[in-house]
């Protein structure tokens, strides 16, 4: 169910967790609490990948274990969204927003692909949004890193702090 770049976000939220943490100096209490959320957030995400990847697909309680599994990982998007983002990475909020969104909708369509009889349809609209939303998880641990976002759909507009205009040397001293 987890693409090889969600387990490579996992992975590297290691480096994100130092890098939030600094080297040393103290940090202001919103950045704490922001570092704090998201580690929990990706400790979460990476639980629930063990414990789907884990799932007999041939056990009868398995379609009910991944619901469950599916329905708290949306409760952690919820809560990654609902996290006050700090001014550093205010860039990243709408991101958060849109991932909690798509795990939402992928969570509905999985529910109604898997809880009664099987509806393809329904798992297939439930597979792309999951996607999304994962997608959308890899951005904002990128932007955590220090990297500029990269990856199919994702375009980046960056704010300049200053603006220069030059001076033509054949307009000086005329």
């Amino acid at each position: 169910m987890f693409n090889k770049s969600f387990k490579a976000l996992i992975i590297a939220f290691a480096v994100v967790c130092t890098l939030l943490a600094g080297c040393g100096k103290k940090e202001d209490p919103e950045l704490e609490t922001y570092r704090e959320s998201m580690t929990s957030f990706y400790d979460k995400l990476s639980l629930y990948d063990n414990q789907i990847n884990a799932l007999d697909p041939d056990d009868e309680a398995a379609k009910l274990q991944l619901l469950d599994l599916l329905d708290q990982m949306n409760e952690s998007y919820k809560a990654m969204a609902a996290t006050t983002v700090p001014d550093q990475f205010s860039g990243i909020a709408d991101i958060s927003v849109e991932a909690a969104e798509y795990m939402q909708k992928a969570n509905e369509f999985y529910h109604m692909a898997y809880d009664n009889e099987f509806d393809s349809d329904s798992e297939m609209l439930a597979a792309q949004y999951y996607e999304r939303a994962n997608n959308r998880a890899q951005v904002i641990l990128q932007v955590l890193h220090g990297e500029v976002p990269e990856g199919e759909g994702v375009s980046v507009e960056t704010q300049s702090t200053y603006e220069f205009s030059t001076i033509d040397s054949s307009t000086d001293g005329e």
